[in-house]
């Protein structure tokens, strides 16, 4: 089977279309909000769950707790550059907007978990890709470390930002499978099997 990516503007047009024509209804923008808010929560606070745990055991204020856990989100705090922020928040949005066009696939298609699996596939993908953009590739560093390749993650260009890079690419696929799975009332979803 021949999987097809988005290399023509026709198949961009596509995918922009279909997100829009998805995330206009009501309910599937509040569940893109809803997803990317939760994503973009997911990839701030993972990076610091020590601090996390530490800031809800203080005995302050819950504004003061609040505020102390809003300073770990981007362009809110310091832990992240404008670059790094942008791009989680850009990762974010995205998987709102596949969340959203995956629950209107299953809902208007009748599809069950089992058919559209590889969809949820790519959107947890993409949300783990996402999470590891500031500490992918300390992790990335350990496992390969046990096959040789150590030191050479330290030259990446990006500081660790190819991890979100990737996320973004795999959510980006996934919500042209999508897209172009809904076209025309079609089952499809996404060409690769597991």
């Amino acid at each position: 089977m021949m999987v097809s990516l988005p290399t023509r503007r026709a198949d961009w047009r596509l995918m922009g279309r279909t997100a829009r024509l998805v995330v206009t209804i009501p309910a599937y923008a509040a569940i893109a909000a809803v997803a990317a808010v939760a994503g973009l929560t997911a990839f701030s606070l993972s990076l610091n769950v020590s601090l996390v745990v530490d800031t809800l055991s203080l005995p302050i204020s819950t504004v003061s707790k609040v505020e102390l856990l809003a300073s770990l989100y981007p362009f809110v705090g310091t832990a992240f550059t404008p670059l790094q922020g942008g791009l989680l928040v850009v990762v974010a949005a995205t998987l709102g907007v596949n969340v959203a066009m995956v629950a209107y696939h299953f809902r208007e298609h009748g599809l069950s978990l089992q058919q559209g699996g590889t969809s949820v596939l790519g959107a947890v993908l993409g949300a783990l890709g996402a999470g590891c953009a500031a500490c992918g590739s300390a992790i990335l560093l350990g496992l390969l470390s046990l096959v040789g390749v150590s030191t050479s993650l330290l030259w990446l260009p990006l500081d660790g930002l190819e991890f979100a890079v990737l996320a973004l690419a795999v959510v980006v696929l996934s919500t042209y499978w999508l897209a172009d799975g809904m076209r025309g009332g079609q089952i499809n979803g996404c060409p690769i099997d597991i």
